[in-house]
């Protein structure tokens, strides 16, 4: 909200997205064996991802919150630790970014794609047009 009252002309979004796992939050690791720790208790099993997106403009706001549903392939130790050695999964949630190199571990995903990777982009879209905004 800092940024939109810094910026009151501007239309301002705002996203993060957290990993849930066993009734648990899982954030960023905090170091390469906590990113060990997170990828070997996701492997072979499925896990959610949530992300909330706020929307800002003139005065008036909208926030929505979008989950998807993930299925890792079981990871060998090996697999882990090359990934980890990229440092790719120490800024991520869940320690891990669909995005890149992750995308070799996910065998399916229920929901959103774009929801994994940190935006729902069609739901956001579609909240931006309340706001007579609309990106075709």
């Amino acid at each position: 909200c800092e940024v939109a009252r810094l910026f009151p002309d501007a239309t301002v979004i705002g996203a993060d997205t957290v990993v849930v796992f066993g009734g648990r939050i899982i954030g960023k690791p905090k170091d390469e064996k906590q990113a060990f720790d997170i990828l070997k208790e996701l492997s072979g099993k499925t896990h959610s991802v949530y992300t909330g997106v706020c929307v800002v403009r003139g005065g008036r706001k909208k926030a929505f919150v979008r989950k998807s549903r993930v299925l890792f392939f079981p990871l060998t130790d090996e697999r882990i630790n090359s990934y980890i050695a990229t440092g790719s999964p120490m800024d991520k949630a869940g320690a891990y970014g669909y995005q890149g190199l992750a995308s070799l571990f996910v065998e399916r995903i229920e929901g959103d794609f774009f929801n994994v990777m940190g935006l729902p982009v069609c739901r956001m879209g579609q909240m931006l047009r309340e706001f007579d905004i609309s990106l075709l």
